[in-house]
């Protein structure tokens, strides 16, 4: 009987594409997928180690798989990604039941290295510098059917003094146009609708491809990819404020593809923090470049992430923070408290960092600030008319679907079959917006638009 494994990831989008990636190369060797732990025999840890809470909940988990592997000895586990990257040999030290540890470069190894590991009865770790090979070119193992993640880049060259990511994920590179194309074309004729395109930072992409000749840019690609007929909805991320550029905009506001939905990560609103982050802008370039962006595209839905806590903030610079927030007025933002990474500068501050007890009462003032502004997005929306794409039954009530429009707003609709036939996953449906809070809405369904074909067995991926 083949052997099964289950998938759990930690982080990113980037991350959760991998993890399908591991996915992927384990089918391909014959493995199948488990529904849960209790009939895995190999359960894979995608990790992430952008924040110290990231490192706390692989380890809790790592301990309660201990326990499970002294009731199952046969079981195997394996842990990859950033954190594997970045602490190597450290995990099998600090969980010595740890059978196989990879980094971010050799995902296609997962299999080899499982059954290296089972054959010396010890642990094996390898952790890679640089890929062998565009990890794109992997086969992929999607949990759904009608949307899927579309890596254009990997890497990053910024230096932000917070980030970790360059030292796990190596410098930039940017994937071919037309292998981007490519691969787009063959989803969209596996039945995919949407395409997310993935990247560290999307506005650079291109700058390293071809020398003395034309260099895509950003607004090249997802041009190429809103001509692919089929595609109905193109997201992407993450881009970085320094390097957003017109052309992009322009894109956005002229392709009906591309979705009304643009992240764009602020981290702070006081120029000196900034700075200090190592950002390359000041709050003002930012907020010209957000303005830019709403008046070229009608119905922008924006979203941001902020860091609270960083080393050295003071009182000032976090009221300079909520005041750029409250003109910036978000849709929705992800607020962190700062996490200090070994290996980046910011780590180092030891001197400057914020009390706890300070950092806490300024998180909650900024997330009450944000969520007020996207509770006031939302009930604007009260009375609209709004395409969603389902994505399937809410988890509270099996009865009722849920679904995003083009903004990535999330909508919960009663399904017409209730219980007993739902709307499939991929449909496309039009409803009127009935009700608000400052995470959902709820509406009335109008009408069906498209059915997506029945959905094929997947390799379960969870978030951890």
């Amino acid at each position: 009987m083949p052997r099964r494994f289950y998938v759990s990831t930690y982080g990113c989008q980037m991350n959760e594409h991998d993890s399908q990636r591991i996915a992927g190369v384990l089918a391909d060797e014959g493995y199948e997928p488990a529904s849960g732990l209790d009939d895995a025999d190999i359960v894979v840890l995608n990790t992430c180690c952008i924040r110290e809470n990231a490192d706390n909940k692989l380890y809790g988990h790592l301990g309660r798989l201990k326990t499970l592997k002294a009731e199952r000895p046969g079981l195997q586990i394996a842990v990859g990604g950033c954190l594997a990257q970045k602490d190597r040999d450290l995990i099998v030290e600090r969980a010595g039941h740890v059978d196989v540890v990879f980094g971010t470069h050799n995902l296609a190894h997962a299999p080899a290295l499982l059954a290296e590991a089972a054959r010396r009865g010890a642990p094996v770790v390898e952790i890679l510098e640089e890929h062998e090979a565009y990890p794109s070119a992997l086969p992929a193992r999607r949990e759904v059917d009608h949307r899927a993640w579309v890596t254009i880049q990997i890497g990053c060259d910024n230096s932000c003094a917070f980030c970790i990511v360059p030292s796990v994920r190596g410098a930039e590179v940017s994937r071919r146009m037309g292998d981007v194309v490519h691969e787009v074309q063959e989803l969209v004729a596996d039945g995919v609708v949407e395409v997310t395109l993935l990247g560290q930072n999307v506005n650079s992409y291109g700058r390293d491809l071809g020398a003395g000749q034309w260099r895509p840019q950003f607004a090249d690609l997802l041009r190429a990819v809103d001509d692919i007929d089929g595609i109905r909805r193109v997201r992407y991320t993450s881009p970085h404020p320094k390097d957003q550029r017109p052309e992009t905009i322009a894109a956005m506001a002229e392709l009906d593809s591309v979705c009304e939905h643009l992240h764009l990560p602020l981290q702070s609103g006081s120029d000196r923090t900034l700075a200090r982050m190592r950002r390359g802008y000041t709050a003002e370039r930012y907020l010209a470049r957000l303005e830019a962006a709403r008046a070229a595209i009608p119905d922008l839905a924006v979203t941001t992430d902020l860091i609270v806590g960083f080393p050295g903030e003071t009182d000032v610079d976090f009221e300079r923070t909520l005041e750029v927030v409250a003109a910036a007025s978000y849709d929705a933002a992800y607020t962190f408290v700062f996490s200090p990474r070994p290996g980046t500068t910011a780590a180092e501050m030891v001197d400057d960092f914020v009390p706890a007890e300070l950092v806490r009462e300024r998180f909650a003032r900024l997330e009450e600030l944000v969520n007020r502004h996207a509770e006031e997005h939302h009930a604007a929306r009260v009375g609209r008319i709004e395409e969603i794409l389902v994505e399937g039954p809410s988890k509270k009530d099996p009865s009722v679907v849920s679904g995003r429009t083009r903004q990535n707003k999330l909508v919960h609709v009663a399904s017409p079959g209730g219980n007993s036939d739902p709307l499939r996953p991929g449909t496309f449906a039009d409803v009127r917006i009935t009700a608000a809070a400052d995470h959902w809405l709820r509406g009335e369904l109008l009408d069906v638009t498209a059915l997506a074909p029945p959905r094929r067995i997947r390799i379960p991926v969870t978030a951890g």
